[in-house]
């Protein structure tokens, strides 16, 4: 009997070299039958000649304008679907998986149907014994919190599985539809996680599969970044939330200390622009279902 057929999807945008890196490790995994497609998010520079050189025959999309990620990833989740996939691994390209880690991950997900997706152990790239998240994180709706766990004990509070490593049940799919394309940027694997176990879905972590990760949390981002964190998880609340006014109102004083602590104050007024910009936001789901198309805002 043939084993799950699992779709690896990557989405480029810029960074063909972390990418390039990231397909490195791809040649190393011990699992026995996937299939490896890259898209590129419109990238402006040469990312899409850079890796067509790099890896003859490689199956690589090109998209007309940046998607986002939930826009970019969306249009792999339905060629995947299409074809027939029993799993799809969304896997950032600042990523380095261990030859075993999807191998980990199905094996867990075979065990029981009742799980919609799966993460893995990540690690902190630039230092590779610690543990950057157990899987994801969780959500506190109402208090407006996020945070990624990092121990297997706080698997009980797995809110979301982290975007970086995300492998989906075909069936959660179906049931609960794509990515929001409402979340251009952030939130879009916190609302994901929310949606699967609202659901009935669990989610689960493989312990012995290891990704190291160059992402998380920066000080040195761009204020843009910084007002789009903000305003994605405020859309993020607004939509789950019981009391959105509260949970925003929470997420809002958190991250005012924060800022303030660190004497950030550029920070402090891209947060206030940020929690502006996402209290207007729409919060109904954008391309949820399997054929929409996606608009960049």
């Amino acid at each position: 009997m043939n084993p799950p057929l699992v779709y690896i999807i990557v989405l480029n945008y810029r960074a063909w070299w972390e990418t390039a890196a990231c397909l490195e490790a791809l040649k190393r995994l011990d699992y026995p039958r996937f299939r490896l497609l890259v898209l590129d998010n419109a990238s402006p520079n040469d990312s899409v000649e850079r890796l067509r050189e790099a890896f003859p025959g490689l199956e690589l999309l090109p998209l007309p304008q940046n998607l986002g990620f939930a826009g970019g990833n969306n249009q792999g989740l339905r060629r995947a679907l299409a074809e027939g996939a029993d799993y799809v691994w969304l896997l950032n390209p600042d990523t380095r998986p261990d030859p075993g880690a999807l191998s980990a991950m199905v094996r867990l997900a075979e065990r029981d149907p009742k799980l919609g997706a799966v993460g893995a152990v990540l690690y902190e790239m630039e230092r590779p014994q610690e543990v950057q998240a157990w899987g994801g994180g969780e959500v506190v709706l109402p208090w407006g919190l996020i945070r990624l766990l990092t121990r297997s004990q706080d698997l009980p509070r797995l809110s979301y599985i982290s975007g970086a490593s995300l492998l989906i049940r075909r069936v959660a799919l179906e049931r609960v539809g794509l990515l929001d394309e409402g979340f251009f940027m952030y939130g879009e694997d916190c609302d994901f996680g929310l949606r699967l176990k609202r659901a009935g879905f669990r989610l689960g972590v493989a312990a012995e599969a290891r990704v190291w990760h160059r992402g998380g949390a920066s000080w040195e981002s761009s204020l843009q970044s910084d007002e789009l964190f903000a305003a994605y998880n405020v859309r993020l609340f607004r939509k789950h939330a019981r009391w959105p006014a509260l949970a925003v109102a929470g997420y809002g004083l958190f991250w005012l200390a924060e800022y303030s602590l660190r004497r950030r104050w550029d920070k402090v007024g891209a947060l206030w622009r940020g929690l502006g910009r996402g209290w207007r936001m729409p919060t109904e789901p954008e391309s949820g279902g399997l054929s929409d198309q996606a608009t960049p805002p």
